[in-house]
């Protein structure tokens, strides 16, 4: 095993549904955040860490910038933000669509006001042809001094490579941040707790998973090795809780079987999960219901 001597911190930023958790567990070879194909997924900063010969990558998967419209949602956004400038480096994910939108454009903005070093990231060039691309390219060129511009597919690993290599010239001697092993920051009950919501995210339509938030009641180990695990999830309507609910209990159980399956890989262990819903309304415009809930500043 190398010894590490040197390391780097950089920032995943850009829109909702770009590809920063797909592209933080394709860093990491596993999983270590949850994705969806809805937008919202990530909500809170997560750190990964990558150990790569002497070099130590502390990655910072971001929330996506888009228009707010909740406290939660005014939370996200920024945590996005100040998270451009507290690195030492920034990756900006971007759409491979001729045109630089308003998220994209808030971010190149932060990134000039922060003199942050940057590379871009064009994610998901599987679905453009090649003159598509080196216009996107030219675009984003034109808008700003990238280090880099780095054509990249999150999804099946191309150029992940060559933009890993990039990120390295910005690395600092320096002892290491983490220690050996440790793949994440993020404590077990909270990564259940994600785990759950992924297939919220999965198994409901609409407005329904957006509303919702999961909390691990219990978290405890049999003799036998069992983990017990108790899940309670929140939503803010009536409605919405008898979706999440389903017939005779459904949607839940299919809900509850996925998550069990992820969480027992996640933990190594068997896992008895039992699952409830209740019904908070508006809490993601409380404050206290935030904090409860983790997203605190």
């Amino acid at each position: 095993m190398s010894i590490i001597t040197k390391n780097v911190m950089v920032a995943l930023v850009g829109r909702p549904n770009v590809g920063k958790s797909t592209l933080l567990n394709r860093f990491l070879g596993e999983k270590v955040a949850i994705v969806s194909n809805k937008p919202q997924t990530t909500r809170n900063r997560i750190t990964a860490v990558l150990n790569r010969g002497d070099t130590q990558f502390v990655f910072l998967d971001t929330p996506g910038i888009h228009r707010a419209r909740t406290r939660l949602g005014e939370y996200m956004v920024k945590v996005a933000r100040e998270s451009v400038g507290e690195v030492d480096a920034t990756v900006l994910l971007a759409e491979p669509v001729a045109n630089i939108g308003p998220p994209e454009w808030e971010l190149i903005n932060r990134l000039k006001e922060t003199r942050q070093p940057a590379v871009l990231a064009i994610n998901k060039i599987d679905t453009v042809e090649k003159p598509a691309l080196l216009e996107i390219m030219a675009l984003y060129a034109a808008a700003h001094s990238f280090d880099a511009i780095v054509p990249i597919s999150a999804l099946n690993g191309d150029g992940v490579g060559e933009l890993l290599n990039c990120l390295g010239k910005y690395t600092l001697e320096g002892p290491q941040l983490f220690p050996d092993g440790m793949i994440s920051d993020q404590p077990e009950k909270q990564v259940c707790a994600e785990i759950v919501r992924e297939k919220l995210l999965l198994c409901l339509d609409a407005e329904v998973p957006h509303g919702t938030a999961v909390e691990v009641t219990k978290f405890s180990e049999r003799d036998s090795g069992v983990i017990d695990l108790d899940v309670t999830i929140y939503c803010e309507k009536q409605s919405h809780k008898g979706m999440i609910i389903g017939k005779n209990g459904q949607m839940l159980k299919k809900i509850g079987e996925l998550a069990r399956v992820d969480i027992e890989t996640f933990l190594g262990a068997k896992v008895f999960l039992q699952t409830w819903v209740k019904v908070k309304e508006r809490w993601r415009d409380s404050m206290g219901q935030l904090r409860n809930f983790g997203y605190t500043e």
